[in-house]
C-alpha cells in the first residue's frame, strides 16, 4: 500500500482530486505515522460533519472558514490552527474561499484507495 515514502514534495507534481461539492484534495506526503493533505475550498464549500478514529491538525492556509469541533464552532482565517483528538466529530464551512492542510496520525488509508 505504501510507496516510497517521499520526502520533499512540490505541490506542482501533484494532481488535484475532486471531491464534489466545490471541495479538491492533495494527498501530499505519508508513512505508516502521519498523513499531510490540502483540501482547498469554494466559497460555501461544506466539509460535513464526521468523525474518524483518526488525531487531526490542521493549518487555516487561506480564507476564512467556521469550522466545528464537537459543540462549538468558532470563525477561523489564514493562520489559525486547530486540534481534532481522536472520535471527536467535525466539520467545515467555507465563508471565504481558501486552503485547510490536514494532518494525520496515523494516515488516513482511506485516501489512498480509489
Amino acid at each position: 500500500m505504501l510507496d516510497e515514502v517521499k520526502v520533499l514534495v512540490k505541490d506542482d507534481d501533484l494532481d488535484w482530486e475532486d471531491l464534489g461539492s466545490g471541495i479538491k484534495r492533495k494527498v501530499m506526503a505519508y508513512d505508516e505515522k502521519m498523513m499531510i493533505v490540502k483540501v482547498a475550498f469554494e466559497k460555501d464549500g461544506i466539509g460535513a460533519v464526521h468523525s474518524h478514529s483518526h488525531t487531526q491538525a490542521s493549518y487555516v492556509g487561506s480564507g476564512v472558514f467556521d469550522i466545528t469541533i464537537g459543540d462549538e464552532t468558532r470563525r477561523l482565517k489564514g493562520g489559525d490552527v486547530y486540534f481534532i483528538p481522536s472520535g471527536i466529530p467535525h466539520g467545515a464551512v467555507c465563508i471565504e474561499e481558501g486552503v485547510l492542510v490536514d494532518v494525520f496520525n496515523p494516515l488516513r488509508e482511506d485516501f489512498l484507495t480509489k
